[in-house]
């Protein structure tokens, strides 16, 4: 038995609630699976009866086959105790089946639903929620749930059937010895509620600086935070830092084994008392011959049984409620509304031209709490650290995430900040008068088939935000984006994926090969039109310089290549893909020259015959652009070609004076 649950015996209102709603739900769940726990219940009563058989057997032979001399009716009886724990085991096996069956299947499902749930969040709620939470929810709170279908439920299920058919027994066979069995439960009770403070303390203190170990190899042991280590020449200081977070652990586990131990010696001293009690005054009883010898050995061993079946009920509600609980994290997820919502009879786009349309169309990063994961306790584990390295007052850092609303009530300097952060690049610099509350306010342009549209702007001008409400990212918060002149919102999502490429300036790779990140595009790509995506992407002959070719593994985040080399195969992915509508942050001002040029002359191919939203940042494109959309915090405030730009000597003339004109010298 594990005594964790008696920690959390005196916790007051920090006990886990569960709700009859919530009890619904689960149970809910279970519907598909009905037969397989009416087979466990089966289950339970066999095994509970077998277990009341040999202690009868142990009366029996004592008090009459071993008196009469009945060899024969002595070795059917060893037969029987041979054959109960047989049969006992084979329906375990069975019953083991059956409940792993049910776990496995409702965590199945659970999971499944909550990772479809995730897959249609929008990406204000991925910016908005921490990724090892998510991890949590799909592991953590789905294996704790697990543990309450498979563990929890039934060993309540057991240990109450158990202790009510052993308390029938009991009684018929002596009342007097049953209730003196009984009356020293108060004792064992007093004594855990006095040390549940102590162990509850140790509990919390032992998930604590286990949280602040884990959270400290997440931090460093990640590709970002083993380079970091490394340019600063700090691996002996991080190194003992983890011998004082270890050494906590190392310490806290101590104390709670030592404190442990003395639960499980009060509970087996007051236990023995009670067996005192029951063997004294049932001996008593033999000698004045109101029962048998064999009829208190029976007794003895169904005693046994009785309290540790009380035991398990005494921890069942902390352990129920808390495994419950593991539920309604998950039920959080798959109930949160989802902003980006696919019309039942969407319209599927077929043969897409490319006409793309913003008509007044406005954005604003605010943040909607019922659409966020909220801050959550874990009962019996301890996840979240304030800080890992400073390791600031839980209470600071707590105060600390209460995001400071404007006086509209639109969002914080954090969510303005987004756009800044996702569009910023060499070359530009970050103005703090781009701060405000609306992303975009306005927004109107047509981009006509095969067009290249240019972006261009200070750095947090709403360039990346306007790109990301292309393939619906984002909704715009007023306004209408049209393709082909259907609205975006009537328009069905897949259909919409399929029309639009999207290649952004921070380029992502799966841990995996080359191959598998480029047919991520196209999963049923053939090797000739991954090759032909390669040669237009101008990295066609370096991965066949590699040693494994297109097997090669690009390593965590795709580490193991340039940048340049990245930025390649992410268009050759989006050539794969052949969009119609292809969005670009073309950054190349971090490249060397034979990259950058590779890079320029690979987008020249990918543009051919596609309508294009470039946020422009070479003049090269800004020239061969069909329209420039000069956008300054947030709005469009000019557009026309180049040479109409310069004319009008405004932003852009500006802006190409300080960024763009400098590419000539």
């Amino acid at each position: 038995m594990h005594y964790s649950w008696w920690a959390s015996m005196r916790q007051g209102d920090e006990k886990p609630k569960v709700t009859k709603q919530l009890l619904l739900r689960v149970f809910a769940y279970a519907r598909g699976y009905w037969w397989n726990i009416a087979g466990m219940l089966v289950t339970i009563l066999i095994t509970t009866g077998l277990s009341l058989l040999t202690p009868l057997i142990f009366r029996n032979m004592i008090d009459v086959v071993i008196p009469a001399k009945d060899v024969n009716r002595l070795v059917w009886l060893g037969v029987a105790l041979l054959a109960i724990p047989a049969l006992t085991g084979v329906v375990n096996v069975f019953q083991r089946r059956l409940n792993s069956t049910v776990g496995e299947g409702v965590i199945y499902d659970l999971r499944s639903s909550l990772f479809s749930r995730l897959q249609r969040m929008s990406l204000r709620f991925f910016t908005n929620t921490k990724s090892g939470e998510l991890m949590s929810r799909l592991n953590n709170d789905v294996v704790g749930a697990q543990n309450a279908i498979s563990n929890t439920i039934v060993n309540i299920v057991t240990n109450l059937i158990e202790a009510i058919a052993l308390l029938i027994v009991m009684l018929t066979m002596q009342w007097q010895l049953t209730l003196i069995s009984i009356v020293i439960l108060p004792l064992f009770i007093i004594a855990a509620q006095r040390l549940g403070n102590t162990l509850r303390d140790i509990a919390r203190q032992a998930m604590e600086t286990n949280a602040q170990m884990n959270a400290h190899m997440n931090e460093t042991l990640n590709i970002g935070g083993a380079l970091l280590v490394k340019l600063f020449g700090r691996t002996r200081e991080e190194e003992n830092r983890f011998r004082q977070r270890a050494a906590s652990v190392r310490d806290i586990g101590i104390r709670r084994a030592v404190v442990g131990s003395s639960f499980f010696v009060i509970f087996g001293l007051i236990t023995a008392v009670g067996t005192a009690l029951v063997y004294g005054l049932g001996g008593w009883y033999v000698i004045e011959g109101v029962f048998t010898v064999g009829t208190i050995v029976a007794f003895g061993s169904y005693l046994g049984q009785l309290y540790g079946a009380l035991q398990g009920l005494a921890g069942a509600p902390v352990e129920f409620s808390t495994s419950m609980v593991s539920f309604e994290r998950v039920f959080e997820v798959i109930d949160l509304p989802q902003d980006i919502i696919e019309k039942e009879n969407a319209t599927p786009l077929r043969d897409v031209r490319g006409e793309l349309e913003f008509d007044n169309v406005s954005f604003d990063y605010h943040i909607d709490p019922s659409k966020l994961l909220k801050d959550v306790k874990r009962y019996g584990r301890h996840e979240d650290v304030a800080a890992v390295l400073s390791l600031a007052d839980k209470k600071t850092a707590d105060d600390g995430r209460q995001t400071p609303k404007s006086e509209n009530g639109r969002g914080s300097a954090i969510n303005r900040r987004e756009e800044r952060t996702a569009s910023s690049s060499d070359g530009e610099t970050d103005s703090p008068s781009q701060a405000r509350d609306v992303a975009l306010e306005r927004i109107s342009f047509v981009a006509h088939r095969g067009q290249l549209i240019a972006l261009v702007g200070p750095s947090g001008a709403g360039k990346t935000t306007t790109t990301y409400l292309i393939p619906r990212l984002y909704d715009p918060t007023s306004g209408v984006i049209r393709i082909d002149g259907h609205d975006l919102k009537d328009v069905a999502l897949e259909s919409l994926s399929s029309a639009i490429g999207m290649v952004t300036q921070e380029t992502y790779l799966f841990h995996d090969t080359i191959r598998t990140n480029l047919t991520y595009a196209k999963i049923d790509a053939t090797q000739a039109e991954i090759e032909s995506a390669a040669r237009a992407a101008n990295i066609h002959n370096f991965i066949m310089d590699l040693p494994d070719g297109y097997d090669t593994i690009v390593g965590e985040r795709g580490y193991r290549l340039s940048g340049g080399e990245k930025q390649r195969i992410a268009l050759a992915r989006v050539i794969l893909k052949d969009p119609r509508i292809l969005v670009l942050d073309e950054a190349t001002s971090h490249l060397d020259s034979e990259s950058e040029s590779l890079i320029q002359e690979a987008l020249k191919r990918v543009m051919a015959g596609r309508t294009s939203i470039v946020i422009a940042h070479r003049l090269s494109t800004i020239l061969a652009a069909d329209l420039i959309l000069v956008m300054d915090r947030g709005k469009i405030v000019e557009q026309g070609t180049h040479d109409e730009l310069i004319a009008l000597n405004g932003l852009y003339a500006q802006l190409y004076e300080t960024q763009f004109n400098r590419e000539k010298v």
